[in-house]
C-alpha cells in the first residue's frame, strides 16, 4: 500500500511540475534586482575546509535508512578538496541491504534560525530519477493542525530537471509546503529558474532572505522570487542538504525526476558538491 502510495504521488508531482513548466519559468538573465551583504553579519558557516564532516554543525535528516526510492546511509557523504560530497550510487552491499544509497543532512539541534539569509554554493548531481535540495524547515511542518507561521518547508533549491537534457536541464525549483506532507500538504511553487550556465558543472549561489513579511529567492544574488504564501514562518528553522531518489519504501519509481533504474547501476555515482553553507541575520 505504501509503495502504490508514492507512485500515486509521484505521478500527481510530475504532472503537476510538468503544468508549472509550461507557464510558470523565470529566466535569470532578466533578473535584476541584486542582494548586498556588506551590512549581514555571519551566524553560521562551513566551508568544508576540513578532511571530515563537521559533527558539532551536522547530522542525519531524520534518520538513516529507507527513504523514498533508496536509502540515506551517512556513508554517502564526505569532505573533499573543500566540498561536501553527497553521492547517489547503487550498492549491492550496502547496510540496508542492495539498492539505491545517498544522504540527507541537517542542522538541527545544533543551528537553527528565525529570519535572516541562508546560502548555499555548489553543483548539481548529473543524473535521471534523483534530485538535490538545500532547504529548510522545523518539526511543526508535519503537523497537519501547524499552520505556516508554525512553520514551513522552505525548499531554497531543488534539482529535478536533469533528465530534461541539454539547456532544458539548467533549471532549479523553489518551494514551499506546511500542514502535513503526501497529499494532505499545503504547497506553492514560488518559482522554476532557468539558469544561464550549466549547474551541473558549474558553481552557483542559491540563496533565501527570510523577513518577517515575506522570502525572497535568490539565484547567484539575483532577486528570482518573493512570496509570502501562508503566512511567514515565525519559528526557528534548520538546514538541510540533501539528496532524493524518485520511488517509495525504497523501490524506485516514475516521479519528476525522472526514473534513476533508467542509469546504468555498476557504473552510475551521481556527486552533489557544496563548496559552502552561510547563515546571516537580517540587517539593520
Amino acid at each position: 500500500m505504501a509503495l502504490f502510495q508514492a507512485k500515486l504521488v509521484n505521478i500527481l508531482i510530475a504532472l503537476v511540475n510538468a503544468l508549472l513548466m509550461l507557464f510558470h519559468v523565470s529566466d535569470i538573465k532578466k533578473a535584476t534586482n541584486t542582494i548586498d551583504l556588506s551590512n549581514y553579519e555571519l551566524t553560521f558557516s562551513d566551508e568544508f575546509d576540513g578532511d571530515a564532516l563537521d559533527a558539532a554543525k551536522w547530522r542525519s535528516h531524520n534518520s538513516f535508512g529507507v527513504r523514498k526510492g533508496g536509502y540515506w546511509s551517512g556513508g554517502q557523504a564526505s569532505v573533499e578538496d573543500g566540498n561536501l560530497v553527497i553521492r547517489t550510487q547503487y550498492r549491492e552491499d550496502g547496510e540496508f541491504g542492495p539498492g539505491w544509497y545517498t544522504c540527507g543532512l541537517s542542522t538541527k539541534d545544533r543551528f537553527e534560525q528565525t529570519y535572516g539569509y541562508f546560502e548555499c554554493r555548489c553543483i548539481l548531481p548529473k543524473g535521471e530519477g534523483l534530485w538535490s535540495a538545500f532547504w529548510m524547515t522545523n518539526p511543526n511542518v508535519g503537523k497537519e493542525s501547524a499552520d505556516a507561521t508554525q512553520g514551513a518547508e522552505l525548499d531554497i533549491m531543488e534539482s529535478p530537471y536533469w533528465h530534461l537534457g541539454g539547456t532544458r536541464s539548467w533549471k532549479i525549483t523553489q518551494n514551499i509546503h506546511y500542514s502535513g506532507y503526501e497529499t494532505k500538504t499545503k504547497y506553492h511553487n514560488v518559482d522554476i529558474c532557468q539558469l544561464d550556465n550549466d549547474p551541473y558543472e558549474n558553481y552557483n549561489t542559491y540563496g533565501l532572505l527570510w523577513t518577517p513579511d515575506e522570502y525572497v529567492f535568490y539565484v547567484n544574488g539575483k532577486e528570482i522570487a518573493r512570496t509570502s504564501y501562508g503566512g511567514v514562518s515565525t519559528q526557528p528553522e534548520f538546514l538541510i542538504l540533501s539528496c532524493e531518489v524518485d520511488g517509495g519504501s525504497a523501490t524506485p519509481t516514475f516521479g519528476w525526476s525522472g526514473n534513476i533504474e533508467k542509469n546504468d547501476r555498476s557504473a552510475f555515482c551521481a556527486e552533489f558538491k557544496v563548496d559552502y553553507v552561510r547563515a546571516y541575520p537580517l540587517a539593520d
